[in-house]
């Protein structure tokens, strides 16, 4: 059975301890910036939302790359990035639809989640479950297009 994280934005408070978890696992420093999640913030509103990779079917930063640096993790299913074979073009993070591909000045390299190997520290630090790491059959773009439309709708009513 795959895994997936599921994020419910309604339960994030902004705390980023996902962010540091998340650096911390990958880069072996407490800074946000470093993080493959990130919180993103609508301060109109007052709300947090969690995102990153949604370790997508057709995964378009893997098809775009042209060193074939992006493979799926067959255990987890995540798009998992080779640092000996990533020259740093950067074609993947255009490619990417969501903005979930990075790059990283210091090592020169892209970067983004992989689901820290099946075991996701973000999901281990939230305090308050906003970030879950569930059945991948749990989640999926119907929730994330139900809680654009909410947030949508909330944008608009308090404008």
């Amino acid at each position: 059975m795959q895994k997936s994280l599921h994020i419910d934005p309604g339960k994030c408070t902004g705390c980023l301890q996902c962010e540091l978890a998340c650096s911390f696992e990958n880069e072996n420093v407490f800074n946000p910036a470093k993080s493959r999640i990130k919180v993103f913030r609508f301060h109109d509103i007052g709300r947090m939302v969690p995102y990153t990779c949604t370790q997508c079917d057709e995964a378009w930063c893997m098809k775009a790359c042209p060193v074939e640096a992006i493979t799926t993790d067959a255990a987890t299913g995540a798009k998992v990035v080779s640092d000996a074979l990533c020259v740093g073009c950067k074609v993947c993070t255009i490619a990417c639809p969501f903005g979930t591909v990075n790059y990283n000045a210091s090592t020169g390299k892209v970067m983004k989640c992989d689901l820290c190997g099946g075991d996701p520290e973000c999901a281990k630090a939230c305090p308050t479950q906003a970030i879950t790491y569930v059945d991948a059959n749990w989640t999926g773009l119907d929730r994330m297009r139900d809680w654009a439309a909410k947030t949508d709708s909330g944008a608009r009513a308090s404008a």
